[in-house]
């Protein structure tokens, strides 16, 4: 892997590793995947003011989510289906993520079940959490990640239907059994056209999920509850009245409404509404350490990784998930220190410049 100098390289080490169908099912995103280019883009638009003669000689990227120490503000976001990626599927990506001493967010999706990634190695991790139709297959995997010493529970909210993955529908996207469902659900769904991811989201998921389901949530368990998908002022409040513990700013990694807003661009409006009361999480688009600054800078608590994370384990399993955090790590730690910021404390909103206020400098 010495040749490898940044997370993106990863992506194309994936394409060469993966059959056809399996990398379309990670790389794609909604319809025109407008919103897929525009969540890498919106962070290149945005510039740093560095500031200069600070004793940058020892830089702590450590801060806490939830309470947890983690090893810098970069962790690890939900995404579906491990083993089509790899063998080891989110067992490998969990033990990388504890040598990396940072925080799994394990999809509701995934294809290792909530105890084989519980008992893999010793860490803190969160479930993701759909809502069925069927309310009580979801309330049994949320007992069961709790009993398995899971801290946290994030509700994914923006999904009532899977937005049009065109590259799945193409690619007659089979669907997988997943041994978390075995005995509660089929997850197995082949239909004659179209995705099959698609036809099993259009049977299983609850559209009419609403904000009083957070009373029903909490009603079955003691974790705290983070909500992810949320992109406006008026979200973030009605999430902070309806008393979440965290909100993850989230377009789905554009894989759901496209022409829906570049998460970054849109981070401030949630953090303002807010107010500091919970913390701020952010995904999409985030691909190097200078975008971690960046997001910080505009006030997320941590971002989470998704795509990075399955291409490196694509490309070199549980070592390629290291690889990738690593890279992001050290990227964000030199960032740091060329911007004149020891701690993570020290990253203000001063030291970025956003596109709007370019072209209001120059009005």
């Amino acid at each position: 892997m010495d040749q490898i100098v940044n997370v993106d390289e990863f992506q194309e080490l994936a394409k060469q590793a993966l059959p056809k169908m399996y990398y379309d099912f990670y790389n794609g995103g909604a319809e025109d995947q407008h919103t897929l280019n525009e969540n890498v883009q919106a962070f290149r638009r945005i510039m740093f003011r560095p500031r200069v003669l600070v004793d940058v000689s020892n830089i702590d990227m450590s801060t806490s989510m939830l309470g947890y120490p983690i090893s810098a503000p970069i962790m690890i976001a939900p995404t579906a289906m491990h083993k089509l990626a790899h063998p080891k599927g989110e067992i490998a990506t969990a033990k990388a993520a504890a040598a990396c001493n940072t925080i799994m967010i394990v999809s509701f999706m995934s294809t290792c079940t909530i105890e084989e990634v519980a008992s893999s190695c010793n860490a803190v991790r969160f479930l993701q959490i759909y809502v069925y139709k069927r309310r009580d297959v979801t309330a049994q995997i949320v007992k069961r990640a709790e009993k398995a010493g899971f801290k946290a529970i994030v509700l994914t909210v923006d999904v009532p239907r899977l937005g049009r993955r065109e590259a799945d529908i193409k690619n007659k996207m089979i669907s997988p059994q997943l041994k978390n469902f075995e005995g509660l659900v089929s997850t197995e769904v082949r239909p004659n056209e179209g995705s099959g991811v698609e036809a099993f989201a259009s049977s299983a998921f609850d559209a009419s999920l609403s904000w009083k389901d957070i009373e029903w949530l909490r009603s079955i368990t003691k974790l705290p509850i983070l909500v992810k998908g949320l992109l406006t002022r008026e979200d973030a409040l009605k999430a902070v009245e309806a008393g979440v513990d965290g909100i993850v700013v989230s377009n789905h990694g554009a894989r759901q409404l496209d022409y829906s807003p570049a998460t970054i661009t849109v981070l401030e409006e949630v953090v303002h509404a807010v107010k500091g009361r919970i913390p701020v999480l952010l995904d999409g688009g985030v691909r190097r350490g200078t975008d971690v600054f960046k997001a910080l800078a505009l006030g997320a608590q941590a971002v989470l990784i998704g795509r990075p994370i399955v291409y490196g384990l694509a490309a070199k399993g549980e070592d390629g998930v290291k690889k990738v955090i690593d890279m992001l790590k050290n990227e964000f730690e030199i960032t740091m220190a060329l911007s004149g910021c020891p701690t993570i404390d020290d990253v203000t909103r001063n030291h970025v410049r956003t596109e709007n206020e370019r072209i209001k400098s120059m009005l």
